[in-house]
């Protein structure tokens, strides 16, 4: 049940970041609305600028730690509630050993060759 407190989260997580996604467009509107003006207010044009840059600035925080984390997952690391990284080792190993049975069966055939007269 781990696993799905782990996958609840970062949905959680993926969920306020489409919130300040939608606040990031909501400031650069309001900073547009305000530019159209015939004469902007310099304070609220800040204030938006500045609403803007830190929404933006905390989304993309959030968008790298998002994609470190399905990095480490999908690289095979170890991952509380994942079974890729065991899935990947097991066929990994099933790769391996076939490798090593197609080049004993080549070795096979190789010392009968050099048997025959």
């Amino acid at each position: 049940m781990a696993g799905f407190g782990v996958a609840n989260e970062r949905l959680r997580a993926l969920e306020e970041l489409e919130r300040e996604i939608g606040a990031s467009l909501q400031s650069a509107g309001l900073v547009i609305l305000e530019l159209s003006k015939e004469k902007p207010q310099e304070r609220h044009l800040d204030r938006q600028a500045a609403q803007f840059g830190a929404a933006v600035a905390k989304v993309e925080a959030e968008l790298s730690a998002q994609i470190r984390y399905l990095t480490q997952v999908a690289t095979g690391q170890p991952h509380e509630g994942s079974s890729y990284a065991a899935r990947k080792s097991c066929q990994l190993a099933l790769n391996r050993l076939d490798h090593a049975r197609r080049r004993l069966a080549e070795l096979a055939r190789a010392c009968e060759l050099m048997l025959e007269p």
